[in-house]
């Protein structure tokens, strides 16, 4: 008995210190020691409440409150070791403590919520605990309730919590309050004749007015609690003779967010199976809806409008009907047909698209309500359009009716009465001479011939022969357009009728000089334009022009048709080789001699480039095959219809004449855009060609494309694979250094391509290769020769390809090159400035400006002042090209000057001024640009004679430059000025 005392006796000691050093010494991490002494059996939570027993009988009433808060926390922790005979002392202990002072309320509602978690909860615990929270609460409070065996309350529970929530204005207590409600009404709870009440208390707080302040740590938003009140109101029919009138009521305010909501709410099903509770009501909701849409300023409040009353007109669509009821979906209709449908008859007055607009969201909503308006709005609508004699009216009708067509549900039966009348207006609009009209009918007959089959064989048949005589004499380019929309979409739906009535009749006017109008048609889908590019390939009388015009088509094929297996097969077994064919017809026929074939070679290389970037990795291989054994072997035989001689040399000289070298072009479209797992074969004796033919041929196009290709093949070969690369840069260099070459272009153009195609290569074994091209580029600007080109050069190098070198074409790009190769060459440039001679110093100029005016802006400006003598030198230079780089150098930078640019304002502005009365109109255009932004700096001293200058531009020939030299007179004039700078 002795030990068992002193054991009590040192439990007791414990908790009274744990409660002394909470509740005196504020430390609150004594109430997890507390739960933990609990926990490990050191005391109980009765014995707890005896050691509080003076903090809770304190006069003080933050003590009492520190008392209740410790053993809230035990509770938190503690609940689930609690029995029956405990829970029941604690509730009686905080059912007491909520009649003590208001800072005692907090921890006694925490220690409550801990009670109701407890799984040995007396019967009858929860209402009696949230009895005493509504009779002894009588703040707004944040609780999450017990709701089990609350139903045996009744209506007094729903009369406790309208008395709870009455007057809340936390939106966290409103979020909860109204999770809450919705819990009331659907969980069985008896409303009885609190049912208004509770109505009342929450729809107080429609609509939701509320934004959250900034930086809210409780990220409660509009929306929430919008959709949570929503709830509530839509959540029961018994509200229904509430709602309405309230509803009805905010679309009557002025307050615009009010006329949304309530349409918004009105949109919700569960609102609308409440609503039409009360269907003697929906006359004064469709007068709202109506005057909405007719008089409102805001398109969303129109919108919304529209889908409330698609949403209401599809509710009452599936009411059930008894023998003795009222058709409600029908009188709903007769309202809106009684009030719409005169207004119809009005195509010049402004009501007639609300009208139209309404009749047709409540056409839109159900097959029934579709049947109903069509069938009372259509004859009238085809009887205007044919009464009426004005084009303007006339479109307005079509465009009334189109929108009936997209809006009609279940077309087969509603439209299909209809379909003669429809055609007869539209090829009728299609007959007439007004652009507009024209326009209009094209577009309703898409959307009829989108309605699968409502239009027959032979509407399709008299609709080609209308977009055929209207593509075909028709000036206006406007027509034109919606024509060939129009075909393109007819060629989608009905590829075998366009391809035996359309494509024939177009071919006869092929080439009566509509060929450009005609191709835009060819161009809407496989199936037309293979039957096209067919027949064009096994004409004998064409020109190029019009095989360029075919190559347009094609491209504008390849932008639209999505990339797909079947799309890749047709492309690789049709296009491409009928391409090929074309162009090699082009060089063997005598014809050839007497045109330009370069825009062929450029159309069909784009063409080759678009399509071989998105093969199948199967067919690009295969393509790539093709074209290596063509232009290295001169294999022909998967050419279609060809009469070539075998064995062509393509890549060869063929006596003295490189001709058919200028086709390389198209071999670079076909290989270096392919990915870069596909295996080019024969790739060694592809770049022993392709370096033969840049080194030795004399066409500028042949050698330039050759060596783009060689780069192009060499950016995408395997580590380990560059002997064939290091041996042609031995060459190029070698051709250069010889002054006595004479191809010397060849090689520099070889060597540029070459040095820019492997800018991102990162092999180490190659570095010295690239660093000898990067030398000789230096040395070659005091070339007297080739000095200017290499100074273009430094341009190339720092542009982007559109053609090979881009991560489109699947090729090796590295970030971030143009900085490193302006910090590793930049040094270099000055100092070759400093020491070239005179008559070579613009070669350093002008490459220094193509290198700076390609960095990135931010770097530009981080860069620029460095080099602000040498640029302002520029400026002084004969060179039109490095004016306008120069320039683009420096506008960026004068957004926000340097101080060393403050410094040089003289000169600066002197070398514009000079500039305003350059040859080329990009140089004036970009210095008056300069002269504009300069108005901004301290510059008063010298606003005279700028504006003198500035007189001068103000009477130039183009009118680009006189608008911007106004601007720039405006600015200057501004300076000094009372209300300017």
């Amino acid at each position: 008995r002795s030990s068992y005392r002193d054991t009590m006796a040192a439990e007791s000691t414990l908790a009274l210190s744990l409660v002394e050093e909470f509740v005196s010494g504020l430390q609150d991490s004594k109430a997890k020691d507390a739960a933990k002494g609990v926990k490990d059996g050191k005391f109980t939570v009765l014995q707890l409440v005896e050691a509080l027993g003076s903090s809770l009988t304190s006069s003080q009433p933050h003590t009492r409150a520190r008392g209740v808060h410790l053993l809230s926390e035990v509770l938190q922790e503690c609940y689930g070791d609690l029995t029956e005979r405990e829970v029941e002392v604690l509730i009686a202990f905080y059912e007491n403590r909520l009649k003590d002072h208001y800072v005692v309320t907090p921890p006694v509602l925490k220690g409550l919520k801990a009670l109701t978690k407890c799984t040995n909860l007396p019967p009858g615990s929860a209402v009696s605990m949230l009895r005493s929270v509504f009779q002894d609460i009588h703040v707004q409070v944040r609780l999450s309730y017990c709701t089990f065996k609350l139903k045996g309350l009744g209506a007094d529970f729903v009369f406790g919590f309208v008395q709870s929530m009455d007057g809340e204005r936390d939106p966290r207590n409103l979020l909860l309050a109204f999770q809450i409600a919705k819990n009331l009404i659907h969980g069985g709870y008896d409303l009885g004749k609190f049912t208004e009440e509770l109505f009342e208390v929450t729809s107080c707080y429609f609509p939701i007015d509320f934004s959250p302040p900034p930086n809210d740590p409780h990220g409660i938003t509009r929306e929430e609690l919008v959709q949570a009140l929503r709830a509530v109101l839509t959540g029961t029919p018994k509200f229904a003779e509430f709602l309405l009138p309230l509803l009805i009521e905010k679309l009557d305010s002025d307050v615009q967010s009010a006329k949304l909501d309530s349409l918004q709410t009105l949109v919700r099903n569960s609102c609308l199976a409440v609503c039409l509770q009360l269907k003697q009501e929906l006359t004064g909701l469709w007068t709202s809806v109506r005057r909405e849409v007719f008089q409102t300023s805001s398109e969303k409040i129109e919108s919304a409008g529209l889908a409330a009353l698609t949403a209401l007109t599809s509710c009452l669509s599936r009411s059930v009907l008894s023998s003795d009821s009222e058709d409600s979906l029908s009188t709903f209709l007769d309202f809106i047909l009684k009030d719409c449908k005169h207004h119809l008859c009005e195509p010049d007055l402004k009501l007639v698209w609300p009208s139209a607009k309404l009749l047709q969201a409540a056409c839109s909503a159900s097959t029934r309500a579709s049947h109903i308006i069509t069938v009372a709005v259509m004859p009238s609508l085809l009887e205007q359009y044919n009464n009426r004699t004005q084009c303007s009216h006339r479109r307005t009708l079509l465009e009334v009716v189109q929108r009936f067509i997209h809006s009609v549900k279940n077309y087969e039966s509603v439209l299909l009465a209809f379909r003669e009348a429809l055609c007869s207006i539209v090829f009728s609009a299609l007959s007439e001479s007004n652009s507009s009209l024209q326009i209009t009918a094209t577009s309703v007959l898409t959307s009829l011939a989108q309605q699968a089959g409502l239009l027959v064989e032979s509407d399709i048949e008299l609709a080609l022969d209308h977009l055929t005589r209207l593509l075909l004499t028709e000036e206006d380019d406007r027509v034109s357009l919606a024509v060939v929309e129009c075909a393109g979409a007819l060629a989608q739906l009905h590829p075998a009728l366009v391809i035996t009535k359309l494509i024939p009749k177009l071919k006869k006017e092929m080439f009566t000089g509509k060929l450009l109008k005609i191709s835009r048609i060819l161009s809407t889908g496989t199936h037309t334009s293979s039957v096209y590019l067919t027949w064009s390939s096994c004409s004998v009388n064409f020109s190029v022009d019009e095989v360029v015009l075919t190559c347009r088509s094609l491209q504008r094929i390849a932008e639209r048709v999505q990339d797909s297996e079947e799309a890749g097969r047709c492309f690789h077994d049709v296009f491409i080789p009928h391409l090929l064919s074309l162009a090699l017809q082009a060089f063997v026929s005598v014809f050839f001699f007497f045109v330009n074939a370069f825009d062929l070679f450029a159309q069909c290389r784009a063409y080759f480039l678009m399509r071989c970037v998105w093969l199948p990795f199967r067919l690009a291989g295969q393509t790539a095959s093709r074209a290596v054994s063509l232009f290295l072997d001169g294999d022909v035989s998967f050419l279609p219809d060809n009469s070539f001689p075998s064995h062509m040399q393509l890549l060869k000289q063929e006596g003295d004449s490189w001709s058919l070298s200028r086709l390389v072009c198209l071999l670079m479209g076909s290989v270096c855009s392919l990915p870069r797992s596909v295996e080019v074969p024969q790739i060694d004796k592809l770049l022993s060609a392709l370096e033969e033919m840049s080194c030795a041929c004399s066409h500028p196009l042949s050698y330039t494309s050759a060596a783009k290709c060689f780069a192009g093949l060499v950016n995408k070969k395997p580590q380990g694979q560059f002997v064939s690369f290091i041996k042609t840069v031995s060459r190029v260099c070698s051709e250069l250094d010889s002054p006595s070459s004479s191809v010397r272009t060849q090689a520099f153009t070889l060597m540029i391509w070459v040095r820019w195609k492997t800018r991102s290569v990162l092999f180490s074994f190659l570095k010295p290769c690239l660093s000898l091209c990067s030398l000789q580029l230096f040395s070659l600007l005091d070339d007297a020769d080739l000095g200017p080109m290499a100074a273009d050069g430094f341009s190339l190098l720092m542009s982007d390809s559109t053609d090979v070198l881009n991560r489109a074409c699947h090729a090796d790009v590295r970030i971030m090159y143009r900085q490193r190769f302006f910090s590793e060459n930049s040094a270099k440039l000055v100092q070759g400035f400093n020491a070239a001679p005179q008559e070579k110093k613009p070669n350093y100029l002008k490459a220094l400006s193509n290198i700076v005016n390609k960095l990135p802006k931010q770097v530009q400006v981080t860069e620029l002042p460095a080099l602000l003598s040498l640029l302002l030198e520029a400026l002084s230079c004969p060179d039109q090209d490095i004016h306008l780089s120069t320039l683009s150098c420096l506008e960026p930078v004068l957004v926000n000057p340097p101080q060393v640019l403050i410094q040089q304002l003289e000169a600066l502005i002197n070398r514009l001024l000079a500039l305003i009365s350059s040859p080329a109109m990009s140089v004036r255009i970009a210095s008056l640009s300069c002269i504009s932004t300069l108005s901004h700096f301290p510059v008063l001293p010298f606003r005279a004679r700028v504006l003198r200058a500035l007189a001068k531009p103000l009477d130039d020939k183009k009118r680009l430059v006189r608008r911007e030299a106004v601007q720039a007179r405006g600015e200057w004039f501004l300076l000094g000025s009372p209300g300017g700078r």
